[in-house]
C-alpha cells in the first residue's frame, strides 16, 4: 500500500463522493463511460500517493468490477472483495486503513443478486445439503442467518431451498454486513456519527448494470 497524499489535499464529502460514483454508474449503464484516469500521466502521478474518494466492499464475483460498474481509474477507489462480502478481520483491517490513513470519506458495500456465496448458503440448509469444504462453510455461515430469516426456520430445522427468495437474502445479508461493520469496528462508527464518513449498501443488477442504494448510514 502506498502513503496518502499530503494534508492539503482535500477530500469531496460523503454526498459528492456518492453523487460521483451514482453518475460513473449511470455511464456505464449507458454504454458511454469516460474510462477517466487510465493514462501514463495518471500511474505516474499515483507512484507516490494514494487519495481514493471511496473505500468498496464488495463480492469477488468476476461480474463485480469496480472501477468499471462505477467508470473509475486508477487511484479513485480503494477495493476491498470475497466471496459473498463478508465481514472478516482482515476486511475490517483494510477498511480501517482506508478510513484512518487514506481518510475516504465514503464506504460503499455492494452486493448483487444471482451471488454464488448466497445460493451456497441457502442449498446448506437444505434437508439433502452436500457438506462443504471447511473454508467455504466458514465463509458462508454468516450468510446463513439471513437464509433462516427469510425462510422463517429461526430454529435448526431444514429449509426449502427452492422456495427462499435469493434475492431478499441478498439484501438481508447486505444489511447485516453493514450492521457488523459498524459494531466491530469503533473508528468506522465514530467517522459516521462525526460525520467525515457515510456507508452506503448497494445491490448490483447483473443485467442492467445499476447499483441501487439499499441502505445508507450517514448523510449522503
Amino acid at each position: 500500500m502506498t502513503p496518502s497524499s499530503s494534508s492539503n489535499d482535500v477530500q469531496p464529502t460523503p454526498a459528492k463522493a456518492w453523487r460521483e460514483m451514482v453518475r460513473g454508474n449511470e455511464r456505464f449503464v449507458d454504454g458511454t463511460p469516460n474510462h477517466p484516469r487510465q493514462d501514463v500521466d495518471r500511474r505516474e502521478e499515483l507512484a507516490v500517493y494514494q487519495t481514493p474518494h471511496a473505500a468498496l466492499f464488495g463480492c469477488s464475483d468476476s461480474r463485480l468490477a469496480a472501477e468499471i460498474i462505477f467508470d473509475k481509474g486508477l487511484g479513485d477507489l480503494f477495493v476491498i472483495r470475497n466471496a459473498g462480502q463478508v465481514i472478516s478481520s482482515s476486511v475490517l483491517g483494510s477498511l480501517e486503513y482506508a478510513v484512518g490513513v487514506l481518510h475516504v470519506p465514503l464506504i460503499v458495500v455492494l452486493g448483487h443478486d444471482s451471488c454464488g456465496a448466497v445460493r451456497a448458503a441457502i442449498d446448506s440448509q437444505a434437508t439433502d445439503a452436500t457438506p462443504l469444504p471447511p473454508h467455504i462453510a466458514r465463509l458462508i455461515s454468516k450468510i446463513v442467518p439471513a437464509v433462516r430469516r427469510v425462510s422463517g426456520q429461526t430454529d435448526a430445522a431444514p429449509v426449502d431451498s427452492q422456495t427462499v427468495d435469493a434475492g431478499l437474502v441478498g439484501r438481508e445479508h447486505l444489511r447485516d454486513t453493514v450492521t457488523e461493520m459498524l459494531e466491530r469496528s469503533e473508528m468506522i462508527s465514530e467517522a459516521v456519527a462525526a460525520g467525515t464518513l457515510a456507508i452506503v449498501g448497494a445491490n448490483y443488477k447483473l443485467l442492467e448494470g445499476r447499483a441501487e442504494a439499499d441502505i445508507v448510514v450517514g448523510t449522503i
